[in-house]
């Protein structure tokens, strides 16, 4: 039957292993062996992968042949597992920055925030074209407060664009669930309060989306199925729903993505495939690709994800937007889908540098999760105004990781680090990142065991017909995962752990794009069913997993576009607890890059009547 234990790769001790630019270890690049399956296909294969006889034939086919069985189900791996990445207090220090009180509450840090950024009254975006411009947080705070509009004006607008964009023409299908009475009641509270002359804090009357993966009252979280919310009730906002609405901040509704987060393309049979607002007919990416497109399309300045595998930081790149993932714990998870415990936590995707800011200094937790209370890392903000004094940054580079991309992604990406480099004195440090592939297939073990054991209590009781076609295919690989494969992929994440501490003594933070390619064609055969296109995806992923599996801070700016006019996207990723050095270092790359920005096909501008 072919079912016979196949040899595993047996890994040298991790001290072993040459991180250096002329390191011996090969790099492995993805080579995934799955056609893409849309349509009927699809429901070939969920027939093949249920049936009791060829099912665990087909899976065990499909696990051999994409190096799983080989990377980490066979593997002898010499380390010990590491079960959560907990990172000690940062030991290094950063430049230009303002410490924050832990015991600061979220108004008074986004006060702080504040006082971080620039006073021209131009918002500081000076650069950007007179054509095209992404109104900031800061901008509707001074349009409310000069009476030019008023959040009430700019709900009924935002009310009026996702009307158009739900339309025939466009079925951009950002959002899940929103609800006019509720935004208009916000919008009309903040209104009063601008009268009054005593808005909360600068997010006051600011639209924020939310990714359907998080709690967030009037809404039900149906984490993009039709049936999650039947069995699990939101009775309260997530934490970092909850910091926002105390600023102030107008919650807008929830957006659109991946049923279950089980998949990059954004395709969502129930609710609707969410396209790209540079072109309608490409995806946005997952699976938050609501939250990426509404703020790619201007709907509002920032949005809320939720990142396990770059879900924040790859639709933010293929929609051009700012993408931001913290250090694992630094945003709380309470409130959000317990769908992967261990590799996941909200995000931020922001139309600025400067918005990104803003509300992380609303929502970061200053005594983050699983970190022991004895060794509480500091909280700092970046000085923006002062990104040009920043010292010595050296970016890790690996370069055949960092080449396996499209030729557009890839050139795009090498000029812009030179620019980079060249206009600020920093330098580029050549580096080896072993093991990345095996890297890759440890995080979907993670990820696919989590999820299962998360949901398994209800999908026991689940008809499969109210599972979408593209995510019952997931769920039954997901569920092939056994605690030998599971143990072997947190060995892996302990190595990993290890060979990026002594990435970090050479180098601030590595230098990748964000994806291997740029958003590809949506197909029609696709609406109904979602569809399997793990090539595409696992391009998509290529270099994101670290940020998840390791729970590294990362931070992906648009810098360019493809000779199709899509988006590229260039990410830092970051020490524990950076946060402060990735903004500083993303904000100097926006200012070089902003300028160049096209407008999306889609876009509304809602803080002035067109």
């Amino acid at each position: 039957m072919g079912l016979l234990r196949a040899r595993g790769k047996v890994y040298k001790p991790v001290k072993d292993v040459d991180i250096g630019k002329n390191s011996s270890e090969p790099y492995t690049p993805a080579d995934v062996k799955a056609p893409r399956v849309a349509g009927i296909l699809v429901k070939i294969f969920v027939w093949i992968l249920e049936s009791w006889i060829l099912g665990p034939i087909a899976v065990h086919i499909l696990k051999r042949d994409n190096r799983i069985h080989k990377f980490v189900s066979n593997a002898e791996i010499p380390e010990p597992p590491l079960f959560t990445p907990i990172h000690a207090s940062k030991d290094h220090t950063e430049q230009e920055i303002s410490p924050i009180n832990l015991d600061s509450s979220p108004i008074e840090r986004v006060q702080e925030a504040i006082n971080c950024l620039s006073t021209d009254t131009e918002s500081g975006l000076c650069q950007q074209t007179s054509t095209f411009r992404r109104w900031t947080i800061r901008d509707y705070s001074r349009a409310y407060n000069s009476k030019e509009t008023t959040p009430l004006e700019v709900a009924k607008r935002f009310l009026a664009a996702v009307k158009n964009s739900s339309g025939p023409n466009l079925k951009m299908a950002f959002f899940i669930n929103y609800n006019e009475e509720d935004i208009i009641r916000q919008a009309k509270e903040s209104t009063v309060r601008y009268e009054k002359g005593i808005p909360i804090s600068v997010l006051d009357g600011i639209l924020v989306a939310v990714k359907d993966e998080m709690d967030c009252m009037p809404y039900p979280t149906t984490g993009g199925t039709k049936w999650l919310h039947k069995v699990r009730q939101c009775t309260d906002d997530a934490i970092c729903v909850k910091q926002l609405r105390s600023c102030g901040a107008i919650l807008v509704g929830k957006t659109n993505m991946h049923e279950l987060g089980a998949g990059t393309s954004g395709i969502n049979p129930h609710y609707g495939a969410c396209r790209n607002p540079y072109n309608i007919n490409k995806v946005s990416g997952g699976s938050s690709s609501g939250s990426a497109a509404v703020v790619c399309a201007g709907l509002c300045p920032v949005a809320l994800g939720v990142d396990g595998g770059g879900s924040v930081r790859m639709p933010a790149a293929l929609c051009g937007v700012v993408g931001f993932k913290p250090t694992a714990g630094r945003i709380s998870n309470s409130g959000v889908l317990p769908l992967n415990w261990t590799v996941g936590m909200p995000g931020i995707l922001a139309a600025t540098v400067e918005d990104a800011l803003i509300t992380f200094a609303a929502v970061c937790n200053p005594f983050p999760l699983n970190q022991p209370k004895f060794t509480q890392p500091d909280l700092s903000f970046p000085l923006l105004t002062s990104s040009q004094s920043l010292a010595n940054i050296k970016f890790a580079k690996y370069e055949e990781w960092f080449n396996d991309s499209t030729e557009d992604i890839r050139n795009c990406c090498d000029h812009t680090l030179k620019m980079l480099c060249r206009n600020y004195g920093w330098k580029t440090v050549e580096v080896t990142v072993p093991e990345i592939e095996e890297m890759r297939l440890a995080h979907y073990v993670t990820i696919a065991s989590e999820c299962t054991t998360s949901l398994g209590p209800h999908l026991e009781k689940l008809k499969s017909a109210q599972i979408g076609w593209d995510a019952r295919i997931g769920l039954r690989v997901y569920s092939s995962f056994d605690s030998k494969e599971y143990l072997n992929a947190q060995r892996i994440r302990n190595r990993q752990m290890q060979l990026h501490q002594e990435i970090f003594k050479a180098a601030d933070v590595i230098v990748t794009p964000t994806t291997g390619v740029t958003a590809y064609s949506l197909q029609d055969d696709a609406l109904d069913t979602g569809e399997l296109d793990y090539i595409n995806g696992a391009a998509l992923v290529r270099y994101s997993i670290s940020g998840n599996f390791l729970g590294l801070p990362a931070v992906t700016i648009m810098i360019g576009c493809d000779k199709g006019g899509m988006p590229i996207g260039l990410q830092f990723i970051g020490k524990p607890w950076s946060e402060a050095t990735l903004l500083h270092l993303a904000n100097a790359l926006q200012e070089l890059c902003i300028g160049s920005y096209p407008k999306p096909k889609v876009f509304f501008n809602l803080l002035k009547k067109e």
